[in-house]
């Protein structure tokens, strides 16, 4: 009783952080296709500062739309649609918060988990990395992702800076967060013993590690 209650607790959870992941990607997109169609208006101010000889302000003007590209700029192309949303606006999001962002994946051509959970592991450990580096005050902050093959299983790898308190009880770690919060552990969890995978979380007094690693 208790294990089906907390069971459709993680489903409602999962299917609440999908439609957010979905409104970010869809925020995304929208602020792409805005500077896109404005594209022309920002020609026609840098000619007009160019006509007037009006180089540093031409020079300011290029620097902030070259921040504002790079920001929503889709810097990664795995071939999979859902993949590519979901890690591209959290890579906009953290590069936002001032976090360095370091991304390799190398996806296999067919896999065992699906789309929507392989989405929302991810999604979680994307955003428990960024929670992450934004406990860290006065030192880099940085989120290494990698997402490969290894020993024949699809490996997702998320490496991030912390700052802030880990807890751990029984050898679990557990969120930080108030109760009712924080089942993105729970989902990640759930995930992998759905696949019968498994996951392995390490940490120091500077950085947090997260390993998933699930059957093809």
């Amino acid at each position: 009783m208790f294990r089906r209650m907390i069971h459709k607790r993680i489903q409602a959870w999962q299917m609440a952080q999908m439609e957010i992941y979905c409104r970010e990607v869809e925020n995304m997109y929208r602020q792409m296709r805005a500077w896109r169609h404005d594209y022309k208006n920002h020609l026609q101010v840098m000619k007009a500062h160019l006509d007037l000889g009006e180089y540093d302000e031409l020079s300011d003007y290029i620097s902030t739309l070259n921040e504002e590209l790079f920001r929503i700029d889709t810097v990664i192309k795995t071939g999979n649609v859902m993949l590519d949303a979901i890690l591209n606006c959290k890579i906009s999001l953290a590069r936002s918060r001032q976090i360095a962002v370091n991304v390799k994946v190398i996806l296999p051509p067919t896999r065992s988990v699906s789309d929507y959970d392989l989405c929302v592991a991810l999604g979680n450990l994307l955003d428990n990395g960024i929670e992450g580096c934004e406990t860290v005050s006065g030192g880099k902050r940085f989120l290494n992702v990698y997402i490969g093959v290894l020993k024949n299983q699809l490996y997702l790898s998320v490496t991030n800076s912390h700052g802030g308190p880990v807890r751990k009880e029984g050898g679990r770690y557990r969120s930080t967060k108030s109760p009712g919060r924080g089942l993105g552990i729970y989902s990640i969890d759930s995930i992998a013993a759905k696949y019968r995978g498994r996951v392995n979380r390490q940490h120091d007094e500077a950085v947090f590690a997260t390993e998933v690693l699930l059957p093809l």
